[in-house]
């Protein structure tokens, strides 16, 4: 009698006990070829919101809709095996209450069978954090700069300037470690403060635009691959340049399909006689 195994996927508990540990590797995912591309090599994957922007054009994430989510997170999950499969909760699907943060994270964690949401805010969604802690849906933060708040916040701009800023993102990352958050992300943020609050915190930092020191780092796969080029923060180191390449192989196409040299013979099917 053989016994099939399957492998486990690491979990939100996995991931928190990384801190002290060694750095967590985590990127952005909405695709099945992409997760499966970067699910050997990370320890998280993000479905963000960010997508809203890579994938549709949006010039920010504040349209990106639960349905959407949804609906890249089930791609990215049949695209992985072994990572820890993180789902935002998009503008507007959470903000309410907390009941209607369940609601949301709840249908995700259904309809998806990913691990864990994130959701973006400081003291202000503490208690939210551990409402859905408390009923058993693992939570990701966010604090700092948080790309869901652009429009009252007056655009992107990084974050821990002057002393008022510091104070709040102090109260803040503190208060969402406090509500149970398995992790948080710290971006924007200016380096020196993004250290001290990863070396204040129970729970692990996952720095974009923060801090090497961070327990982790992010970014979006877009960026890091080179393929989004609207516009390259600071933060953005682009580890390939498949743009350019992209760009090259459609043209070279484009050429052969209109010289007739593609297809050929060798690509088309032929009856058996």
């Amino acid at each position: 009698m053989s016994v099939q195994t399957t492998k486990r996927r690491l979990s939100p508990a996995s991931i928190e006990s990384l801190k002290g540990e060694r750095p967590i590797v985590s990127l952005t995912a909405d695709t099945t070829p992409i997760a499966r591309l970067l699910d050997p090599h990370v320890d998280f994957l993000l479905v963000g919101d960010s997508l809203g922007m890579v994938l549709y054009g949006l010039d920010t994430t504040v349209g990106v809709t639960l349905d959407m989510m949804i609906a890249h997170g089930q791609a990215v999950m049949r695209g992985s095996e072994r990572s820890c499969i993180v789902i935002d909760l998009p503008f507007g699907s959470y903000q309410e209450s907390k009941e209607q943060a369940f609601r949301s994270a709840a249908r995700i964690l259904k309809e998806t069978g990913c691990s864990a949401v994130k959701l973006e805010g400081g003291a202000e969604m503490a208690e939210t954090v551990d409402f859905l802690v408390s009923r058993g849906i693992p939570v990701l933060g966010h604090v700092g700069l948080m790309p869901q708040l652009v429009n009252t916040t007056g655009g992107y701009r990084s974050v821990g300037r002057n002393e008022k800023e510091v104070a709040k993102i102090r109260r803040d990352a503190k208060a969402i470690d406090d509500a149970g958050a398995f992790a948080i992300v710290v971006e924007g943020t200016v380096e020196p403060v993004a250290r001290e609050i990863t070396a204040t915190l129970r729970c692990p930092t996952i720095g974009i635009g923060a801090s090497p020191a961070c327990d982790g780092q992010i970014l979006v796969s877009d960026d890091m691959l080179g393929i989004f080029n609207d516009f390259k923060p600071r933060f953005v180191k682009h580890f390939a340049e498949l743009a350019p390449a992209i760009s090259k192989a459609v043209e070279d196409y484009a050429n052969e399909v209109r010289a007739r040299t593609f297809p050929g013979i060798e690509h088309t099917f032929q009856v058996k006689r």
